[in-house]
């Protein structure tokens, strides 16, 4: 739960990252595209140098073939692209605060649903009222953090594509931890995340210049800005990883809890012109955390029983 708290932490910098990479290019599908394709590159080289990761990768192959693994358990990516393209297009207005607790609010409810689905590898997990009641508070949380921004029409609509984003989070983790569980491998695991979601978001970046045209913006010199990649392949591992030990719900708590820390902090100490948290948004964040542990307690008891 360290761990996945610590991973949650990175996908707050994460977020500063492309959404400043974005603001940059003038294009956040371009920044993801970036992202994801330095991801991809680094994954290609650990995977392929390793027996391990070649060895997962024809495990891999195996469980499609006898049908243990379904098609469409490979398609984590996608979410893992739309989270990443979210990033680009709307931190540059929300402010990484905000859009962590609309990612969480998204997270919170769908991981309840994932869970009771038993989408994940660690089977079905039951509703319990505790759980329940932290996935409202969230949304409530979500509600109270953006609630400056009511007479903001603009920035309350972007505000919906990191709730979405978040919704789709949990159906990723869940999905990345199978086919982790089939090939044996976490590198080979995350690499099927990376390769899916670069191809979604190239998809995405065609459509997006047809419409608007070639990105205005030109490419940074800072090399810290091209990290998004590196710290996503860290936490896909981390997530698909933990996810058959704790469950869809128990991880995405913990990575919430470091999600929402870690993009307070950044507003506080690092703030830019949009990523200035008031008051309503420190109480929407620390409100999200009360969620987070009323959630935990209910799911250690469960457990523990």
């Amino acid at each position: 739960m360290a761990l996945a708290t610590a991973a949650g932490f990175t996908v707050a910098v994460q977020s500063r990252i492309n959404g400043e990479l974005g603001v940059r290019l003038a294009d956040g599908f371009a920044a993801a595209v970036i992202s994801f394709g330095l991801g991809l590159l680094i994954l290609l080289v650990l995977v392929l140098a390793t027996a391990a990761g070649r060895g997962g990768l024809v495990a891999l192959r195996t469980a499609l073939s006898d049908g243990s693994l379904r098609p469409w358990h490979l398609l984590g990516g996608v979410c893992g692209a739309f989270l990443v393209a979210a990033q680009g297009l709307t931190i540059g207005t929300l402010g990484v605060a905000i859009f962590t607790v609309a990612v969480v609010a998204g997270q919170s409810g769908s991981s309840l649903l994932v869970d009771r689905a038993g989408i994940g590898p660690a089977g079905r997990q039951p509703v319990t009222v505790t759980r329940l009641a932290g996935a409202v508070l969230t949304v409530l949380a979500v509600l109270l953090a953006v609630g400056d921004r009511l007479g903001d029409p603009g920035a309350l609509a972007l505000a919906v594509l990191p709730l979405l984003a978040g919704v789709g989070v949990a159906w990723q983790q869940a999905v990345n931890g199978r086919v982790r569980a089939a090939a044996g491998s976490t590198p080979t695991a995350t690499l099927v995340n990376f390769v899916v979601g670069l191809a979604a978001l190239l998809l995405a970046f065609a459509v997006d210049v047809a419409v608007r045209g070639w990105p205005t913006g030109s490419l940074p010199t800072e090399p810290w800005l091209y990290l998004g990649g590196p710290i996503g392949v860290a936490f896909i591992a981390v997530a698909a990883a933990l996810v058959g030990l704790t469950g869809v719900l128990l991880l995405g708590l913990a990575t919430i809890a470091g999600q929402i820390l870690g993009a307070v902090l950044l507003d506080l100490v690092l703030p830019t012109a949009a990523s200035r948290p008031g008051p309503i948004t420190l109480v929407g964040a620390a409100l999200t955390l009360v969620a987070v542990l009323i959630a935990a307690l209910g799911s250690g008891r469960r457990r523990r029983g």
